[in-house]
């Protein structure tokens, strides 16, 4: 499968698992990313997306999201999209 890279983690609030990710290309619910870095390697669906705590269908290149995720993750790690 091909992929794109889309973001970089910047932040993560272990309690309610959520990632914030600096975006560098667009993602939109129901995309499918990979998350990637030395000590993290998965994939999940993008079920929500959060800007300034409000709920979002699309983000863009340079918006700061907030991400649910399905496994603990580290500032630093990359996110990638996976391409159709």
């Amino acid at each position: 499968m091909e992929e794109k890279l889309i973001g970089k983690i910047t932040h993560y609030f272990g309690k309610i698992e959520v990632a914030i990710i600096e975006l560098s290309g667009v993602l939109k619910v129901g995309d499918r990313v990979h998350i990637k870095s030395h000590n993290n390697d998965f994939e999940q669906d993008v079920s929500s997306i959060q800007i300034e705590h409000k709920n979002v269908k699309k983000a863009k290149k340079g918006d700061a999201i907030g991400m649910k995720v399905d496994q603990k993750v580290k500032e630093g790690d990359e996110v990638y999209l996976i391409l159709p």
